[in-house]
């Protein structure tokens, strides 16, 4: 049997990135200091206005095509994340398919998760791979969550970014990605939503669980989701280890979600981890939802931080609620097979 291992990863921001300094100049009246404290966010990078998540999937994936001599025709199944397609219909992997060049033999799909949805791409690229009907797959994370976001809103304008990575997922004889584990809690839905745009009416729809302050569309409960995040990672992250078998102490790396700087040192603090096993990388890139566990894993890779020999944890959670985890070992150290 061959099982799903991590192959290179390509990485694409927009061209266009806004600093603190240009919001402050914006709006003097934010405390961008008091902000950046809590956030570890200095630039996020900008999608154009014609630019969208399916743009950018496309040029990401030329990218890795190009940075690694990958055959787009080797590709057996397209993967791909967003919350913000191009279209309720048709699916935004077929439009990526077309683009990119692939077979139209390949297997396409879309999946709508946020922040949990590259260790839930992971779970199912492994699963194909196991079939043994399918071997490489390519994971496209692209999130453009600023179309959502209102120019004079500080609390969310500070904190997300737009980015899009691909992932290549090779079959490999060993298992480098096991114990994943799953939660769901579908009560957590109003602290993190886009209410307009779709179909559920007036007055069913989802109500945000406090005061809207902003215009965006988007909205987002902070407080609520630390809440979330530090109740329910050490839960998955314990029934991760029982089920590898594994102590605390032998993880190299907990790779999470890059939210904000604090949801990072909460989670740090309440599961008293060792700082230097939890990478922060989200200073010049904000949080750009389901591609900041790629980025982050792409920017150790080139620091020589990760080495086949690492046990690390794969942490993703958010909007939903949901969250995911599971053990990894960079066995092929971002090298085609």
């Amino acid at each position: 049997m061959k099982y799903a291992a991590l192959g290179p990863i390509s990485v694409y921001l927009p061209e266009y990135s806004e600093t603190n300094d240009d919001l402050m100049a914006e709006h003097p009246e934010w405390n961008l200091d008091a902000i950046y404290e809590k956030t570890g966010i200095w630039t996020r990078h900008i999608a154009a206005e014609n630019e969208t998540s399916v743009d950018m999937a496309v040029t990401v994936a030329k990218k890795l095509f190009a940075e690694h001599n990958i055959d787009p025709a080797s590709i057996d199944y397209l993967l791909f994340c967003t919350q913000t397609p191009d279209y309720f219909l048709p699916t935004s992997a077929c439009l990526i398919q077309d683009r990119i060049g692939l077979r139209t033999t390949t297997g396409a799909l879309d999946f709508n998760l946020g922040c949990s949805g590259f260790v839930y791409g992971l779970s199912l690229a492994d699963g194909l791979i196991r079939t043994g009907d399918v071997g490489r797959v390519l994971l496209i994370t692209s999130e453009t969550y600023s179309k959502f976001i209102d120019k004079n809103d500080r609390s969310l304008r500070t904190i997300f970014g737009d980015g899009a990575a691909a992932t290549l997922i090779e079959p490999a004889d060993s298992r480098s990605l096991h114990s994943f584990m799953f939660g769901t809690d579908g009560k957590g839905a109003d602290t993190l939503l886009v209410r307009t745009g779709a179909f559920r009416p007036e007055p069913d729809a989802i109500r945000p669980r406090n005061k809207h302050r902003w215009k965006s569309a988007l909205y987002m409960d902070g407080p609520s989701l630390i809440g979330f995040g530090i109740t329910v990672i050490p839960e998955i992250v314990e029934r991760i280890l029982n089920k590898a078998q594994m102590r605390l102490e032998q993880v190299d790396y907990f790779l999470m979600h890059q939210a904000t700087l604090k949801m990072i040192e909460q989670m740090i603090e309440h599961m008293k981890l060792p700082a230097e096993k939890v990478p922060v990388f989200l200073r010049d890139l904000g949080n750009t939802v389901s591609a900041t566990l790629p980025f982050l894993i792409h920017h150790l890779r080139n620091e020589g931080r990760l080495t086949p020999e690492h046990r690390n944890m794969l942490i993703g959670f958010g909007v939903g609620w949901s969250w995911a985890g599971c053990v990894w070992q960079d066995i092929l150290e971002g090298r085609c097979l």
